[in-house]
């Protein structure tokens, strides 16, 4: 009889290894299916926060800045830069703001250009620093904050160095 009992005992061993391990197994389910509920939820709740900010963001407008042509600063021969610009904004009254500055806004524009060298202005980088340098011109000639902080980007519409 006492073979018996052991028998008995063994397999109730067993069984409360099973019984421990389905129990762990479901703890671990239940708390990733309760922290992905949870991150479920709270990314829900962050995309319905934003979503009105993205219906109040303001669409783009583009303003024709003109054709500049300046010479550069000499280096191996006299050269020219010629260049389309569009500034790139919200539509909001910085429009009206950049035509009504538009005499003070070319002029720095072009003493901006005519600083210039040609070798600068090759590369994709050289390009891109000038147009960031052009924004930030046309920030200098707005009055306000709010303004500057509508206008984009400036892109170039044609670019010629001869």
């Amino acid at each position: 009889m006492s073979r018996t009992i052991e028998t008995s005992s063994g397999a109730d061993g067993k069984k409360n290894k099973k019984s421990l391990l389905i129990i762990i197994l479901i703890a671990i389910i239940a708390i990733g299916a309760g922290t992905g509920g949870t991150w479920y939820a709270m990314k829900r709740l962050s995309s319905e926060e934003s979503g009105p900010e993205k219906l109040k963001e303001k669409p783009t407008a583009f303003i024709d800045l003109d054709i500049f042509t300046v010479n550069l600063l000499p280096e191996e021969n006299n050269q020219y830069l010629q260049v389309g610009l569009t500034a790139k904004t919200r539509e909001t009254p910085v429009i009206a703001e950049i035509k009504k500055q538009m005499p003070d806004i070319r002029n720095r524009i072009l003493m901006l250009l005519s600083s210039q060298k040609a070798a600068n202005l090759a590369s994709i980088t050289g390009k891109q620093q000038l147009s960031r340098q052009i924004v930030d011109e046309i920030k200098q000639s707005l009055s306000s904050v709010e303004l500057r902080e509508d206008v984009l980007e400036v892109l170039f519409t044609s670019f010629v160095i001869q």
